[in-house]
């Protein structure tokens, strides 16, 4: 699998590449190098959500999931004692955070370069595959995209999200979805033949709702012209709030560095050591476009 593949870096490395990558962001649209003292003495940071299991979504009246769990843990270490969340629709994410309608993106977002022209993102803290899901019996025998291309198989992807991208770049008409329900519902009911997403979404849906006939595959890392779409999520922060970046940071390598630490935190949500990052893969790298080629 790509998430076994290790390099010498380890998590103070990914730290330090970017910060080197994004420290230049400084005062750019608006934001102030004094956020993070700002929202220790406010004693609340507002995130906003898209709704999404397991990343950050409400149940019960309560905002929960593994990116939440993460910057409870987190911005309490740092001082800051609350995380509120505002329901976003994905699309509206980066335009409400540069607006000021929160102070950080909690949604497990695709570390991107045209995204990181817009804001500032942390380091990885998750690691993404894609799969598809399907009726039971995966009637087309579909397996990755390519499958999909050959077979002629209608698409649905989620409006805003990476598997979007993946279907433009590879010539496959799809059709865009408002949410990860609409896309199982699409399938269910035949208007979809598949909807692509990433895998441990997927997987907690289908696991969620038994009583559905549809069926989810094993996660693939999906080929674009001949590179391997690796990715990761990430917080996200209005450019020129470095320092409450950089702070997110120092307290996320303490739990991104260590898997006991990590699932500890996230693995009530289905996450496990496979998608904890390992320090080959960095901000700087994800934000200059640079995938490893496939094999």
């Amino acid at each position: 699998m790509r998430h076994s593949r290790t390099l010498a870096g380890t998590a103070a490395l990914t730290l330090a590449l970017t910060l080197a990558a994004c420290g230049s962001d400084s005062g750019s649209d608006g934001g102030s190098g004094d956020k993070l003292a700002e929202l220790k003495e406010e004693g609340t940071i507002t995130v906003a959500f898209a709704g999404e299991e397991p990343y950050s979504f409400e149940k019960d009246g309560e905002l929960t999931g593994a990116t939440i769990a993460l910057h409870k843990k987190i911005f309490k270490d740092m001082g800051i004692k609350e995380v509120k969340g505002v329901k976003t629709e994905w699309n509206a994410l980066i335009p409400g955070l540069k607006a000021g309608r929160y102070d950080a993106i909690s949604a497990g977002m695709s570390i991107l370069p045209d995204r990181c022209k817009e804001a500032s993102f942390g380091d990885p803290e998750i690691l993404y595959t894609t799969a598809l899901m399907v009726p039971e019996g995966n009637p087309k025998n579909l397996k990755d995209l390519d499958d999909v291309k050959k077979s002629g198989a209608k698409l649905a992807t989620m409006s805003g999200a990476i598997e979007t991208d993946y279907a433009k770049s590879l010539d496959i008409e799809a059709t865009q979805v408002k949410s990860p329900q609409d896309g199982m519902d699409a399938v269910a009911r035949g208007s979809s033949d598949v909807f692509a997403l990433t895998g441990i979404s997927l997987r907690t849906m289908d696991e969620n709702n038994p009583d559905v006939k549809v069926e989810v595959t094993d996660s693939f890392v999906a080929v674009v012209d001949g590179k391997e779409q690796v990715g990761a999520g990430a917080t996200v922060f209005k450019k020129g709030d470095d320092t409450l970046r950089d702070a997110y940071n120092e307290e996320l390598a303490k739990i991104t560095g260590d898997e006991k630490a990590y699932t500890d935190v996230v693995g009530e949500f289905g996450f496990t050591d496979a998608e904890r990052p390992k320090g080959d893969l960095t901000t700087e790298q994800l934000c200059k476009g640079e995938l490893p080629d496939a094999k």
